[in-house]
């Protein structure tokens, strides 16, 4: 099989014309060209009055051997993207895997040690997806928070009330991104994803695609516990300083003998950073962002991206990504775009407002809505490794009083964002948060820098997308869980540097940033699992062997 790059065709050309592109390509005639089919799709909108359609097929056709030696352009070997388990669980295994949480990382940590014999206890502290989704609905409709079940905590994690998209920046050697988007398309996901350039799937179908993928767990040995939140890490320290964990402790004060537990806990549990942390397992300060949600209508966005093209059906709802270098030194940047979405209330805490990003696979809501964020590092937190959790806090607590106090969110026209003035009343566009809005002062919900910031970029993101600043545009705060403000680092072996058992995995230690990443994460440190598991075992029996 060959694997043909580059493939450029017009925007709505006929299907036939693909196949007399890799006909031109290849230079060989019809009857020499078994079949192919398309690796990957995408466009180029640089040229918005000649968008063009861009593709990677794989193409099976007599005489590869020959077609590679004469060295075309674009013409390769079909890359083996092909998954292969590094371990099988044995018969007697003695010590179960533990994975905590039930977010992408966790699920696939969970699903990569169910496929290869392991039978992980996989813990959550919310409620299965059904369920979580309830109560999520609950803060956005009737403006009532339930502090385990709800935008972050659940099964699916923060992932499922987004926009599903399934990219992401990460080098993939191993094609584990493959094997993430396999088991989707698997569990329910459109097959489309496996081929397009950014593929996302959207709320609805994540819940679904979540719940067959637990069915499928379960039905290889292992086991879900909900509402089972961890309160305490049992760690026994031996000769040399040497510490190991032990054991789990719920909620509920039931222990879990655990010698092996895999933390791909998100980046909102905050009380269990604080749980770690107090049982002295490495946590250092990261940097993360923090800003708003900037709302527009999706069309404006369509024609300043694709010009008289906008609204093709080969296109769908335009998305961007937009950056400035402040003069304060600070970047703002826009993060998490939802194209054809709604803006959601994220909060996990008690009397705090968190805004985020979400849409459904269709895309076609009326607004489209993205972060616009700035960056902060700990030296604008000084103080203990979870400094920055009371950063957000802050924040967080600035966000609810500007709203009212009731979960509503603090909104204000951009113009007189720009102008330092509140808002009283807001204009022509029309916010999606729920459960409402009140007009506000977005200042004072911001640290003053990332207010600076944010006065000096939008301006200059109206000149890349015209329309952008427009003074109706509404921006919705406050955006604080761009990523987790902790880092539990841990070594070559995926486990933490001072604790062996624990395996730091996933968005809440540090170590991804999206559905995508954090999933292939969690396949790694599975991995990783499954041969310390292994190796273990190996020496546990060799201990027992006697020699005459």
């Amino acid at each position: 099989m060959l694997r043909l790059t580059e493939l450029k065709l017009p925007l709505g050309h006929p299907p036939e014309a693909l196949r007399a592109a890799v006909l031109e390509r290849l230079g060989v005639d019809a009857a020499a060209l078994a079949g192919f089919t398309v690796a990957r799709r995408a466009h180029d909108a640089r040229k918005k009055s000649a968008i063009l359609m861009v593709y990677s097929v794989d193409a099976e056709v007599q005489g590869e051997a020959a077609v590679l030696a004469r060295g075309l352009r674009g013409v390769g070997p079909t890359p083996d993207t092909g998954y292969r388990f590094v371990a099988r669980a044995p018969a007697d295994l003695r010590d179960r895997p533990v994975v905590i949480g039930a977010g992408p990382c966790g699920l696939f940590a969970g699903l990569i040690l169910a496929q290869m014999g392991f039978r992980p206890i996989i813990l959550d502290r919310g409620k299965v997806v059904r369920e979580r989704t309830k109560d999520t609905w609950g803060l956005w409709r009737r403006g009532v928070l339930d502090p385990e079940s709800n935008v972050q905590f659940g099964e699916g994690g923060a992932g499922t009330f987004s926009d599903g998209k399934l990219y992401s920046q990460i080098k993939d050697p191993r094609h584990l991104g493959r094997k993430v988007l396999s088991e989707f398309v698997a569990a329910g996901a459109p097959p489309e994803i496996l081929t397009e350039a950014h593929p996302h799937i959207g709320t609805f179908r994540l819940v679904t695609m979540v719940e067959s993928l637990r069915r499928q767990i379960e039905a290889l040995g292992g086991e879900y516990r909900f509402q089972s939140r961890v309160e305490d890490f049992e760690v026994e320290t031996g000769p040399h300083g040497a510490r190991r964990l032990t054991g789990l402790v719920l909620h509920t004060g039931e222990r879990i003998a655990a010698s092996r537990v895999v933390l791909a806990i998100g980046h909102s549990a905050r009380d269990t950073f604080e749980h770690l942390h107090a049982r002295g397992v490495h946590v250092e300060a990261k940097p993360f962002s923090i800003g708003v949600r900037i709302e527009h209508p999706q069309s404006l966005i369509d024609r300043a991206r694709f010009g008289p093209c906008a609204g093709h059906p080969d296109l769908g709802a335009a998305d961007y990504a937009l950056s400035h270098h402040a003069d304060n030194g600070r970047t703002a940047y826009s993060f998490c775009m939802c194209p054809g979405g709604t803006v959601v209330a994220a909060a996990s805490e008690i009397g705090q407002v968190v805004t985020n990003g979400m849409s459904q696979y269709s895309r076609n809501e009326r607004n489209a809505n993205s972060g616009v964020v700035v960056g902060v590092t700990p030296e604008d937190y000084p103080g203990d490794p979870l400094a920055g959790v009371a950063f957000q806090r802050h924040w967080e607590k600035q966000a609810f009083r500007a709203g009212g106090g009731d979960y509503f969110a603090p909104a204000q026209r951009l113009g007189d964002f720009l102008a330092g003035r509140p808002s009283t009343e807001l204009g022509a566009v029309i916010p999606s948060y729920r459960p409402g809005v009140r007009p506000a002062d977005l200042s004072t919900c911001l640290p003053d820098f990332a207010v600076a910031a944010l006065r000096e970029a939008l301006p200059v993101f109206g000149r890349q997308i015209p329309g952008y600043d427009h003074p109706d545009a509404v921006l919705t705060g406050v955006e604080t869980r761009t990523s987790s403000p902790i880092r539990i680092r841990r070594d070559a072996a995926y486990q933490s540097v001072n604790t062996r058992g624990l395996y730091p995995a996933g968005e809440g230690a540090g170590y991804a940033g999206g559905i995508l990443s954090a999933a292939v994460d969690g396949i790694k440190v599975a991995e990783a699992v499954a041969l310390d598991l292994l190796a273990a075992q190996e020496r546990d029996e060799a201990r027992t062997i006697t020699v005459p």
